[in-house]
């Protein structure tokens, strides 16, 4: 008892600046903390389109995660890629390479580096093989793909799940490992609300939409929330 008092009488007696420097390097590493989890261990993302339906749904909120694949600067486009890469048939999370600077795109490997893909009678072939793909939603479709295609190394050819309303490697070509940031880990939230509030910019809908969210638990996805990849 008299230890505690005596304790509480010595932080009394501790200078205001102190105080204050104390707290402010306690916080410097709370940030850098944060800093480093949000640029090497895991990032949230938010699906705003229905490519990957119906695995992924517009309004669905993802922890991705970043481990083996990627080290980046928060909040910047500097990153470095690390030592895993992709397999098959594994949704992945990337900076779309004809426009580094849009938001990441979410598709599914489809194609190795050095793999041959034909797309034909409505399904994908992969070095001869027809694909098993029960995750798929509409036929497959090569649109502006000149079949078949040889991958590229060191890079990936990518889909969206819902073949008829993708936009991706068929039309722009293959995704570079380096561009390749991370996968999806866990779905944390889900909300069905007007795609426009999941949009780049778009901060003022996305407030109303978590109010909304609150006032109407209705909206909520619950079924689809802790969903694993």
């Amino acid at each position: 008892m008299k230890a505690d008092k005596k304790k509480s009488q010595e932080e009394e007696n501790v200078p205001v600046k102190t105080k204050i420097q104390r707290e402010v390097i306690a916080w410097f590493w709370v940030g850098l903390a944060f800093l480093l989890i949000n640029g090497a261990v895991g990032q949230a993302r938010v699906i705003p389109s229905g490519s990957m339906e119906s695995t992924l749904l517009i309004g669905d909120h993802l922890i991705m995660s970043r481990i083996g694949y990627d080290a980046g600067v928060p909040f910047t486009n500097l990153h470095v890629p690390l030592w895993r890469s992709p397999k098959r048939q594994q949704v992945i999370i990337f900076k779309p390479p004809f426009a580094p600077d849009q938001p990441d795109y979410v598709k599914r490997v489809i194609g190795l580096p050095g793999d041959t893909v034909d797309i034909h009678d409505g399904a994908v072939w992969v070095n001869g093989q027809k694909l098993v793909e029960k995750y798929t939603s509409g036929l497959s479709e090569p649109y502006e793909l000149h079949t078949p295609y040889k991958v590229p190394s060191d890079c990936y050819f990518v889909m969206g799940d819902n073949r008829a309303n993708s936009y991706d490697s068929r039309f722009w070509g293959c995704v570079p490992r380096n561009y390749i940031i991370g996968t999806p880990v866990i779905i944390y939230m889900s909300l069905d609300v007007s795609p426009e509030a999941w949009e780049p910019g778009q901060i003022r809908e996305r407030f109303f939409a978590y109010a909304n969210a609150l006032l109407h638990p209705g909206i909520v996805r619950w079924k689809r929330i802790f969903h694993t990849f």
